[in-house]
Parts: C-alpha cells; sequence; structure tokens
C-alpha cells in the first residue's frame, strides 16, 4: 500500500482507502459480521482512512467503524459526513445549530471525542455562498470537536466555491473513468490551494468493475434499483448519472485495453491513481474478498500513455455528451 498526503490535514493517507456507504445500506443486503470483516481484512492490507457518513444506514456504518478502531490498534483515520438527515434536504436546514447537532451524533457513533474529518453531505448550491456556516465550523474546530472539516460536493461550482473557505481542506467528488472533468479546472485549483481530493464513485457503481450485464437484477433497496434517474438523490449518485445501457458499451471497450494481471476494479482504480492530485479513492467493500481486491490496486503497475489515451477516447465517444456539462 502507498500513502499520500491529504492536503493540509496533516494526514497521510492510504491511496486505496474504504467507503462505508455499501456496509450502512442502499446496496442490497448487507450483514454486520461480513462488513467487520471486510474492514478487518482492508486495515489488514495497510488502509488507514475510512469514509462514512451519519446517513449510512442511519448510524449503523458508524457504529461498526467505530467498533473496528476499538479492536484495532493501528492509528485509523475516519471521515464522516452531516447534512442529509435533514428532512426536506434543504439549504435552509444548513445551520451551524442543526450540523453541531449531527456532530454530536456522529461522535457518540463512532466512540471519539474528536473528529478527523467532517464532511458537508452534498449540500444545496446555495448552502456554499454561506460564510456563516463555514465561520461555525471553524468555531468548531476551536472548540476540540473537529480536527478538520471538507465539503463532499456534486457540482465542479460547488467544489470551486468551497476551497475559497481557508478553513475547508478537502474535497470529495465524484472522479473514475465515466467523469473526467474534475480533472480539468478543480485539480488546477485544488493543487494550488493543497485540498485533499477524495473521490468516491471510483468504480461507477459497479459499472467499471465489468460484472454487470444487461440482465443483472438489484435488490429493491439498491440504489442501483430506485435511483437511477435521480428519484431518491442526485443521478449523478448512481452509475456515476451515465446510461446503464451506454455505461455497459463502454465497459466493453475498455475491457479490450485491460492490462494482463489485473481486474477491471483494479484498472479503475489504477486510472484514479494515476492522477497526483488525488489523495485517494474510496471504493465500497462489503465483503473481504472485494477489499482485497480493491487494495491490490495501490501496489500494481501505473498505467501507460497509450491506455491513458485510448480511456479519453473511449469517455468522449460513449459517455462526455451525457455528463461532461451536468456536474
Amino acid at each position: 500500500m502507498k500513502y499520500r498526503d491529504l492536503g493540509r490535514t496533516g494526514m497521510k493517507v492510504s491511496e486505496i482507502s474504504f467507503g462505508g456507504w455499501a456496509i450502512g445500506g442502499g446496496w442490497g443486503k448487507v450483514d454486520d459480521n461480513e462488513s467487520l470483516a471486510a474492514l478487518h481484512r482492508a486495515i489488514d492490507l495497510g488502509v488507514n482512512f475510512i469514509d462514512t457518513a451519519d446517513v449510512y444506514g442511519m448510524g449503523r456504518s458508524e457504529k461498526l467503524i467505530g467498533r473496528l478502531c476499538k479492536e484495532r490498534s493501528e492509528n485509523i483515520y475516519v471521515a464522516t459526513k452531516a447534512g442529509r438527515r435533514l428532512n426536506p434536504h434543504a439549504a435552509a436546514g444548513y445551520t451551524i445549530e442543526n450540523i453541531t447537532s449531527f456532530v454530536e451524533h456522529s461522535l457518540e457513533n463512532l466512540q471519539v471525542e474528536a473528529l478527523d474529518l467532517l464532511q458537508l453531505h452534498c449540500p444545496p448550491t446555495e448552502v456554499y455562498y454561506r460564510p456563516e456556516l463555514f465561520d461555525g465550523l471553524d468555531r468548531l474546530v476551536q472548540a476540540g470537536k473537529l480536527k478538520n472539516y471538507g465539503v463532499s460536493v456534486e457540482k465542479i461550482e460547488e467544489a470551486l466555491k468551497a476551497i475559497e473557505y481557508t478553513g475547508v481542506k478537502t474535497v470529495q467528488i465524484i472522479f473514475n473513468m465515466f467523469r473526467h472533468r474534475p480533472s480539468e479546472l478543480f485539480f488546477r485549483e485544488a493543487r494550488q490551494k493543497k485540498i485533499g481530493i477524495l473521490t468516491r464513485v471510483p468504480l461507477a457503481s459497479g459499472l467499471l468493475t465489468g460484472k454487470l450485464s444487461r440482465d443483472s437484477i438489484f435488490e429493491k433497496d439498491d440504489h442501483r434499483n430506485y435511483n437511477r434517474d435521480g428519484e431518491a438523490f442526485d443521478r449523478g449518485e448512481t452509475f456515476s448519472g451515465v446510461d446503464f445501457e451506454k455505461g455497459l458499451k463502454a465497459v466493453e471497450e475498455i475491457r479490450k485495453i485491460l492490462p494482463e494481471g489485473m481486474t477491471m476494479a483494479q484498472f479503475a482504480l489504477r486510472w484514479i491513481l494515476s492522477f497526483d492530485v488525488v489523495s485517494c479513492a474510496i471504493p465500497g467493500s462489503k465483503r473481504p474478498s472485494q477489499a482485497a481486491d480493491n487494495v491490490k490496486a495501490s501496489d500494481l503497475t501505473a498505467l501507460d500513455s497509450e491506455q491513458l489515451k485510448r480511456i479519453k477516447e473511449i469517455y468522449e465517444e460513449y459517455i462526455k455528451t451525457d455528463v461532461h456539462q451536468r456536474w
């Protein structure tokens, strides 16, 4: 496992980390014992950074991660998110009072006195234009509730606005073989300001694993069944906003250049790691075997210029028109 600086946080994190959405719910059936086994396997293999949120199973994911940290002696950094518990999820609810209440819940679930990293959880765009909220987050740092804070965003506009606030140290954003736009202006600005970049949905909700097909069936409580058109939350969170049929066609083209000895998932993760401004990719895992497969990507050979060129060509042919200017 290799490690990278997480911006100005002082944390050096595993470049392949562990995403905690799936172990909370929203991806079909999940078993807590198997989830804990997956978490332990990831730590065994060098992972030291876990990303979760208070709404993943309404605390289920955080509690499992809190239990893991009590059972391990290693230094494990945990990032969580707050804001999506609001009902309705509207800009008006993003007050420092509400965020403080959510922070207290997360501290209890994770069994810690201070959060390593709190991220606003994809708030409406309007929220990024409220300096008083970010002033309030600064006060939570001063009070010892947070060690660092950042944002999780849907849109490039939001990412660029967020890093205008000096207290924002990290940005979590969708970036993968099907979502190239962050590598343009945002990555340049983030590098200049030493912002930690966490890339989520790295496998496009499983599309980039190469294991899905037109016959794939998703369980009723799996967002890949109920959110394809953004019925429950932003469409970009499911298959990265890519039409499922088009995504399958693009995957078949990517498969033609799959390096020997790599799985499709590892190839997708290795592509993300080609961008040195990225701090880490955060694929989710529900089983130990998934965690092990993902982690191996850190030690595989870097992609060459011809492979990178072909991935860009596939993106431009199959994907770009539908997603590039939407997020």
